[in-house]
């Protein structure tokens, strides 16, 4: 059975699994202090082109957004996302057991606005009772977000501008960073990310490291006392210069991108096999997941031969899934799905 659940199922890309076998009896100092947690920094500065960033390497995707977000929010405030935004329904409320509450505004196709964003915060600086209220005190996007759509370079310098505005950073979820990047359609540039927003993370685990993902604070005076959150929040590896290597290794020569590219042109194949049958979709997007709306008998039939991801039920009938292709996908696992589809559809 060909599987495409997620897009973490397999361990690490080839090139990675030799990093760590040619470095695995060096002698590092811990906890992110060593020669390849540098190098890893300098190359994503250099990737991303914003050379006087903060870098910190992390253990994973929950982790990284609850760090980061207790170290941006005072006490008393809280986190503006889409509803379908993955802090809000992805990750057991880790960052309100951090004592912040999310935000949640209303999404269309997983991407929130800046006129909401600035609505959300003349309503709450506008109410008379506004300090018995949680107060924004920044904002939360994915790119891509949880259904696959990226926002635009003019969303994304919307969304800023108001929150230089209101004096909030901005925070890009990149957990799928590269695929977003990538999708065919998309006008930004590695450089638009770090210059759009606040701070930002480069992910790994999706997108073929074993773990970790790599925080960018494009303004350094918000990564005061960083690395206490990070030790204090459960995400400081002891053995941190596996992170750097992973990340030193994919930004090499274009690797974490070139991985991407392949995932996102898999899923394109899959995206055009139902298309071509009539089949609707949850949303339209061009990046390595895909949403299908199939009926019950269809489900069935698929999930025979292919692992995939129920997501969201829309009548009695229909649920969209999700197929999701990875930096891995076997191009024989999506040419046996495409068959399948013509045959059966």
């Amino acid at each position: 059975m060909f599987h495409f659940e997620s897009d973490y199922l397999e361990g690490c890309c080839p090139q990675i699994l030799e990093a760590l076998r040619q470095t695995n009896l060096e002698q590092t100092l811990g906890y992110g202090e060593d020669p390849h947690c540098a190098t890893a920094a300098d190359r994503i500065r250099y990737v991303f082109d914003c050379p006087d960033a903060d870098v910190h390497f992390l253990v994973g995707g929950t982790q990284t957004n609850a760090t980061v977000i207790s170290a941006l929010l005072r006490p008393h405030q809280g986190v503006l996302c889409a509803e379908s935004g993955h802090i809000n329904v992805h990750e057991t409320g880790a960052v309100e057991h951090g004592g912040h509450k999310v935000l949640a505004l209303p999404a269309t196709d997983g991407k929130i606005s800046a006129a909401q964003v600035r609505g959300a915060l003349q309503a709450h600086h506008s109410d008379f009772s506004r300090e018995h209220m949680v107060q924004p005190g920044m904002v939360y996007v994915s790119f891509p977000t949880e259904l696959g759509t990226i926002y635009t370079r003019q969303e994304l310098e919307d969304l800023h501008a108001v929150c230089r505005e209101w004096e909030i950073p901005l925070f890009i979820d990149g957990a799928r960073l590269g695929y977003g990047l990538e999708a065919s359609g998309c006008k930004l540039l590695p450089k638009d990310i770090a210059r759009l927003c606040d701070v930002f993370y480069v992910g790994g685990t999706k997108q073929g490291a074993l773990l970790g993902e790599a925080v960018v604070f494009t303004d350094r005076g918000l990564a005061e006392d960083f690395r206490y959150y990070i030790k204090q929040n459960g995400g400081m590896l002891a053995k941190g210069r596996l992170l750097g290597i992973q990340f030193e290794t994919l930004m090499n020569e274009g690797l974490y991108f070139q991985l991407a590219r392949r995932a996102d042109r898999l899923a394109d194949r899959i995206r055009e096999a139902f298309r071509c049958k009539g089949i609707p979709f949850l949303v339209e997007n061009t990046t390595n997941q895909v949403f299908p709306i199939l009926t019950t008998s269809q489900i069935a039939a698929l999930s025979a031969e292919f692992g995939v991801e129920p997501w969201q039920i829309v009548d009695e009938a229909h649920t969209a899934v999700r197929f999701c292709t990875s930096w891995a996908t076997p191009e024989r696992a999506v040419s046996a799905l495409e068959t399948f589809i013509k045959q059966n559809f």
